[in-house]
């Protein structure tokens, strides 16, 4: 059963649009945009923060300052001891609703083999300000840790973090230089945003004049539609190899989504995890030693 909360955002949304479509469409994207709560929603949560805490403190944490409307996110660096270094630097970016300290398991076993790892706090998501993540502020970070930290010899990403990456890599924004890491890793990341937004405009029941409204607003924000923001399809050009980790029984993030990415190009390698659905897939040890293994494979070099 809906929330009564839901059903007035649903009514509301509905009263707008009688009087302007294009107004609800606006209203509508601000919603869509808005970041979840960063409070622990459970025992379980709770837990987890607290486990990483002792790993976050020993990061050093850097602010990035974006273009996008003022906003900015908290970039944390682990480096490894001087014994292990290897001189590689990866990036890491988490998924929509979580943040670095859901990451930690994945951090130590990148730092383990010697590599230098900076994780991002999106805009709205843990130690970052804001309220609000769009995908071309995502891009954008991306870039601001390109410039801060210098080119990455690898990059990964979980669930909305995966895609932003792989956009980032395909230069989604014009305005901004494609971020071509050595070597990619994709884990539970969905291809494209059209299915995002469309997905949402059936739960928030859109008309379809507000749907068109809503999705017109990428193409003011970013400067192309939103059907360019295709993961994939961007991933399909480039030369870079590709890790792509997704489970069959995913919930959140269908499978059919990591194979789009497989058929994107021949460079793209999938690994199925089935039984660690979308958000266990992230911390499962299995996991993180098929990443750290594919990363150690060769001497890509990212793109300048």
């Amino acid at each position: 059963m809906p929330s009564f909360a839901l059903e007035v955002i649903r009514v509301s949304l509905a009263a707008v649009s009688l009087f302007s479509p294009d107004r609800a469409g606006r209203l509508a994207f601000k919603i869509f945009s808005l970041t979840p709560s960063r409070r622990a929603k459970n025992a379980k949560e709770a837990a987890a923060l607290e486990k990483a805490a002792p790993v976050l403190a020993r990061a050093e944490r850097v602010s990035l300052s974006l273009s996008f409307a003022g906003s900015a996110a908290i970039a944390h660096r682990f480096v490894p001891d001087a014994v292990r270094a290897n001189g590689k630097r990866i990036l890491v970016a988490h998924g929509w609703g979580s943040r670095v300290d859901y990451l930690t398991a994945l951090i130590e076993g990148l730092v383990a083999t010697g590599a230098e790892v900076v994780a991002l706090d999106w805009p709205g998501h843990g130690a970052s300000p804001g309220r609000f993540l769009t995908m071309p502020q995502a891009v954008q970070t991306v870039d601001a840790a390109w410039r801060h930290f210098g080119p990455f010899d690898a990059a990964v990403g979980h669930s909305f973090g995966g895609a932003s990456l792989a956009c980032a890599a395909g230069q989604a924004l014009a305005c901004v230089p494609a971020r071509i890491p050595g070597r990619l890793v994709l884990i539970g990341a969905p291809s494209e945003m059209a299915w995002l937004f469309a997905d949402f405009g059936r739960f928030m029941r859109l008309k379809p004049k507000v749907q068109a409204a809503l999705e017109s607003v990428v193409e003011r924000l970013a400067g192309r539609p939103l059907q360019e923001f295709d993961a994939a399809r961007l991933l399909g050009s480039l030369r870079t190899p590709v890790l792509v980790i997704h489970a069959e029984d995913d919930k959140e993030v269908a499978a059919d989504h990591a194979r789009r990415y497989a058929a994107a190009n021949s460079r793209v390698r999938l690994l199925w995890a089935n039984g660690l659905g979308h958000r266990r897939i992230v911390s499962a040890p299995p996991v993180i030693d098929a990443v750290c293994d594919f990363l150690g494979e060769g001497q890509d070099r990212a793109v300048a």
